[in-house]
């Protein structure tokens, strides 16, 4: 990638950033939703964390932690839907995006970009707060060394991109449904439940905690969490995250040059 297209790229994810940061009264009421669903939360784990201690093995205050980064991060990754993937899958629909084909940029680059984007205002404008007042709030089992936290915020950045290539997969489906609900349901509901939301994988039972733990969704919560936490290498989580992150965009791209060469447009 030359410096040209580093710049076009850098000024779609910085175009994503503020059209996101406009939206001032939604931001406002996803803090407060994302703090008192945190709140329900907390009290929910501490009554199953005073029933079993050590569960997963976290004590109350790292499974207290792991609720406020999850509220942090649940739509910076949207692991519940809600990124980019909604327009790209109208414009399937109505067939504008064969406008985008014909433009001299990467096309997954293009949607990549603006997720990032997207993730970055809703980490500083939605994730923040919540954090802040869990921390403010509760006993957290909180990092003292800088470089942890680093290690921290490298993992959320691979996160967003294994968030957005499942995601651009889903809205790929587009080209064949004329109605990709039903996909982006089923991709909401995995996201939520394999992803770590409501309770963390280290908590299930058995093959399926085995399963849930190498399939991607891991890398949008579980994965960050642990290492926040220390539970976790941030080497061999940054490998993790970004084996899955090439092989699902690499998936992503065969999908896309099956769909364009293979698929009429719908609405085109």
């Amino acid at each position: 990638m030359g410096v040209g297209s580093a710049r076009l790229y850098g000024a779609v994810a910085a175009g994503a950033f503020r059209r996101y940061a406009t939206y001032r009264a939604a931001t406002a009421a996803g803090v407060f939703t994302n703090t008192v669903f945190g709140l329900i939360m907390v009290f929910t784990y501490t009554a199953l964390w005073d029933e079993r201690p050590g569960l997963g093995g976290y004590d109350l205050a790292e499974a207290l932690t792991y609720v406020w980064v999850g509220q942090s991060l649940f739509k910076t990754v949207a692991s519940g839907g809600g990124g980019v993937e909604n327009e790209l899958m109208e414009r399937i629909r109505t067939g504008d995006v064969a406008i985008d084909l014909y433009r001299p940029v990467d096309l997954q680059l293009w949607w990549l970009s603006a997720d990032l984007g997207r993730a970055g205002f809703e980490l500083l404008g939605r994730g923040v707060a919540p954090f802040v007042v869990g921390a403010l709030c509760f006993r957290l089992a909180l990092p003292s060394d800088p470089l942890l936290w680093a290690a921290f915020l490298g993992t959320v950045a691979l996160a967003v991109v294994v968030s957005f290539a499942i995601r651009y997969l889903v809205a790929l489906t587009a080209f064949w449904l004329m109605d990709g609900t039903g996909v982006v349901q089923m991709a909401w509901l995995l996201g939520w439940f394999c992803s770590g939301m409501m309770l963390p994988l280290n908590v299930f039972p058995g093959v399926l905690g085995e399963v849930v733990r190498v399939l991607p969704w891991s890398s949008l919560l579980q994965a960050p969490a642990d290492v926040l936490l220390g539970h976790a290498d941030p080497w061999s989580t940054f490998a993790f995250q970004g084996t899955w992150a090439l092989v699902l965009l690499a998936a992503g791209r065969l999908v896309q040059s099956v769909a364009t060469r293979r698929v009429v447009v719908q609405g085109g």
